[in-house]
Parts: structure tokens; sequence; C-alpha cells
């Protein structure tokens, strides 16, 4: 499974921890940056990973900012990606259940590494449900 992952200087930290923990659970890593925690504009990373999933060059992707809030902004700006800001394990959970969530945007400055963990252990091993969830994301893309 390959996973596009960005970030801004806010997020550097975090998205490195991130790159390190999925490659060694055997994911294929695509780092579209940034590469060091001088400051950049988030919406120039973080749309090249919501890019990936777009047009379907990764499996899923994943964003950080500072809060978050701003990576799931950009990453709902193309077409097919469905982001979600997920702060505990439980809105991990429920954003792949019922919204099929294809890309995770986290805030570096919310999250603690335990937690972090923890919240992707859970979105990448839950599946979607479908059913009735199934038409209600058919929505989002009409």
């Amino acid at each position: 499974m390959k996973i596009s992952l960005a970030s801004d200087h806010a997020g550097y930290k975090i998205k490195q921890l991130i790159k390190n923990y999925l490659e060694k659970k055997g994911f294929v890593v695509i780092d579209r940056g940034t590469f060091s925690s001088d400051s950049v504009d988030y919406p120039d990373f973080i749309k090249l990973a919501a890019k990936d999933v777009s047009e379907h060059n990764s499996d899923l992707g994943i964003g950080i900012c500072g809060s978050g809030i701003g990576a799931s902004i950009v990453a709902n700006k193309f077409k097919g990606v469905r982001a979600a800001l997920v702060l505990d394990e439980e809105m991990a959970e429920l954003s792949k259940r019922h919204n099929d969530a294809n890309f995770l945007a986290l805030g570096e400055r919310i999250l603690d590494e335990a937690k972090l963990i923890k919240i992707l252990d859970v979105w990448l091993t839950t599946k979607f449900e479908g059913g009735r969830h199934e038409r209600r994301v058919k929505k989002i893309e009409e």
C-alpha cells in the first residue's frame, strides 16, 4: 500500500516520525515534503499529497500542520479526496468506517506521540462499513 505524506514546518517533526513508523510497518511512503522545519506555506505541500490520492498515485494520504485544520481544508478541495481531521482513536475509526476517509489530517500541536501512533494504527486497520454509509459517501462527489 502506498501512502503520500506531507507537512508544513509545524508538522515536520511528526511527519518524520510517521514516515519512519509507516516504513517499518511495510508501507511505501511518498514523502512530499517539507524537508525541514524552515517556515513554509502548508498548501504548497499538502496539495501534493492530496493530488496523489486524487489521481490514484497513492492509496491514502496524510497531511500534518500545526492544528490539522489547514491540511484538511486543502486536501478536501481535491476530487475524490475525503480528508478527516482526527484527534483521537474514535474519530480515526469513524472516519474510515462511516466516511471511507482516504486522507488523514493531523495537528502536531494537538497530538503527542503516543496518541498519534494509536490514531495511525486504528485508521490504517479500520475498514469502510459500506451499507447505508455508501450512498452518503457517493453524495459527496455529486
